[in-house]
């Protein structure tokens, strides 16, 4: 088969999808042509290699068509391979390169003239800038001009990015509702096929992310339902896929599978690393310090706050909440106050807000907590989000409770309740139970309190969220399990005195056996012992059989 016939069955592969067999039949021709491929297939190349997760080779494809395009002296195509190398490079964390490509691109358009549509695309690239450096007016006066380029020159990519940016940035500006009106017609766009799968992917994950910011769940569902079908139509996608993973672990967070997220979370950093490294990976090490906080894992989480700090990410409300859990009051309420320093807009403050309730009411700064309880209870309505709502009715329950207005605490927590309820979210239900309960017992009704108590532990118990169920057994009066074991801790010793392995004790369980191992090594930490043997041993002498 001839040269010819090999480049039109490459292609082909490409219009198919077929990335795996597009890139290594457009690899082998560049050099076999005996000359370059012609710039819209150099472009094909760098397309699938991106997709693929091999971002060397995208650049250099890039770089190529780029220059293959000044040799024909076909400027409009050198300034399209220019603005999609400096977004590759502006994605991968390589702003001052891609800055300079923006300029080139921006340098050739001088010598053109009229409305051209590769206008457009440079304009994209600047929109991310001043997203950036967060200057959200500029940025949102150019999304709109980039969805117009769109509308004119029939740009599916474009379209899709300005409608995905002006809906975002409005969220920011507090007209929620229209912004997300905004993100589903660009939405629109991507499920009926009419961007590329490079902007498609672009903007699922995107509008993902800004529901997540929004506490719009049922939104993050719904949409990351769909990036999984359409990561998963592709064989050998790479890019993407990282991002996935992190919404699926949110999701499952969310609603109480914890050790499923940090599966998914750990698969995240490992698609992210494929990727050639992503500071996008910053998001997965803050949700799986998050979820170790809840599980106790205290160190674990607070290494991976630090690693999240390293790739970018410097302020999670996580981490003030670690300190909190782990004593360090001071450090807890001056992270908490920093981040409400620093977070201006209402999707940035609705995301601290909650944790610094929490922090100040701890610290006993009652009247410093009440008016950001306020601030929440009308992000929560202005978003019409049941997060929020669970969030804000929690908050203003614990205020409530450090008052001593128990029939405002009751409220706040049953309020709670039933948002969180909406949202199959088993542990702050267990949260909002238990002050709930404390209300209850501040009310005299003993009966009420235990109930709400006693429900409340179980549920932590079986999540395996180990300081909040023995707060729980706190409040209860109960005495702890011998060794102080956790419930689930006591479940793993009985079976594993029992003779059972790791694998049969995760299946007993509905555990990974990552998981089994590190209940385990708590297990001989708090009994300490170095063996099964002796923790078996441990469990006859104290009747835990």
């Amino acid at each position: 088969m001839g040269v010819v016939d090999e480049l039109q069955r490459a292609r082909d592969a490409f219009e198919r999808g077929e990335w795996v067999s597009a890139f290594r039949a457009l690899s082998d021709l560049a050099p076999e042509a005996g000359q370059d491929l012609h710039v819209d297939d150099l472009m094909a190349l760098a397309t699938t290699a991106f997709l693929l997760g091999r971002r060397n080779d995208c650049v250099q494809a890039l770089q190529r068509a780029h220059q293959v395009a000044l040799e024909g002296d076909d400027v409009l195509a050198a300034v399209r391979a220019a603005s999609t190398l400096a977004l590759v490079l502006a994605q991968g964390g390589e702003a001052a390169v891609a800055g300079g490509w923006v300029a080139r691109a921006e340098r050739l358009l001088e010598s053109v003239d009229g409305d051209v549509v590769e206008r457009g695309h440079v304009l994209v690239l600047r929109m991310f800038r001043h997203i950036g450096e967060g200057d959200m007016a500029r940025a949102l006066d150019v999304a709109r001009r980039v969805t117009g380029y769109g509308q004119r020159h029939g740009d599916g990519d474009l379209l899709a990015l300005g409608l995905n940016a002006e809906g975002r940035l409005l969220t920011h500006t507090g007209e929620v509702l229209e912004g997300l009106r905004i993100m589903d017609e660009a939405m629109v766009g991507v499920v009926a096929g009419e961007v590329s799968p490079v902007v498609a992917g672009i903007v699922y994950c995107s509008m993902i992310e800004a529901c997540t910011w929004l506490g719009d769940f049922g939104r993050v569902a719904e949409w990351t339902h769909a990036l999984t079908a359409w990561c998963a139509e592709q064989p050998g996608l790479v890019a993407f896929t990282g991002q996935c993973a992190v919404h699926r672990g949110q999701l499952m967070r969310l609603n109480g599978a914890f050790e499923p997220a940090l599966e998914e979370l750990e698969l995240a950093v490992q698609r992210y690393a494929a990727q050639g490294g992503n500071p996008a990976v910053a998001l997965a090490l803050q949700e799986r310090g998050d979820v170790l906080r809840i599980l106790g894992e205290y160190k674990l989480a607070d290494e991976a706050y630090d690693a999240a700090g390293v790739s970018g990410d410097v302020a999670t409300p996580g981490r003030a909440l670690l300190w909190l859990a782990e004593g360090r009051l001071d450090a807890a309420v001056g992270a908490a106050r920093r981040q409400l320093d620093e977070a201006h807009d209402p999707v940035s403050r609705s995301r601290v807000l909650p944790a610094a309730a929490d922090v100040l009411v701890a610290a006993e700064a009652v009247d410093e907590a009440a008016p950001l309880v306020e601030e929440l209870g009308r992000l929560a309505i202005a978003f019409d989000s049941p997060a929020l709502r669970g969030a804000a009715g929690c908050a203003a329950a614990q205020v409530a409770l450090a008052r001593g207005d128990v029939a405002s605490a009751a409220e706040g927590a049953r309020r709670a309740v039933a948002a969180w309820t909406t949202l199959s979210a088993e542990y702050e239900v267990a949260r909002c139970r238990t002050l709930l309960g404390r209300a209850y017992r501040m009310q005299g009704d003993e009966p009420a309190a235990d109930a709400e108590l006693r429900a409340a532990r179980a549920v932590f118990a079986r999540l395996g969220a180990l300081p909040a169920e023995r707060e729980c057994a706190r409040l209860l009066g109960a005495a702890r399990a011998p060794g102080g074991l956790s419930p689930r801790e006591v479940e793993v010793l009985r079976l594993v005195a029992a003779g059972r392995s790791n694998a049969q004790v995760a299946d007993a369980l509905f555990l990974s056996e990552k998981t089994v191992a590190r209940h385990l090594s708590n297990i001989f930490t708090k009994l300490g012992v170095s063996s099964r043997t002796a923790a078996s041993a441990f469990a006859y002498e104290h009747g835990l059989l």
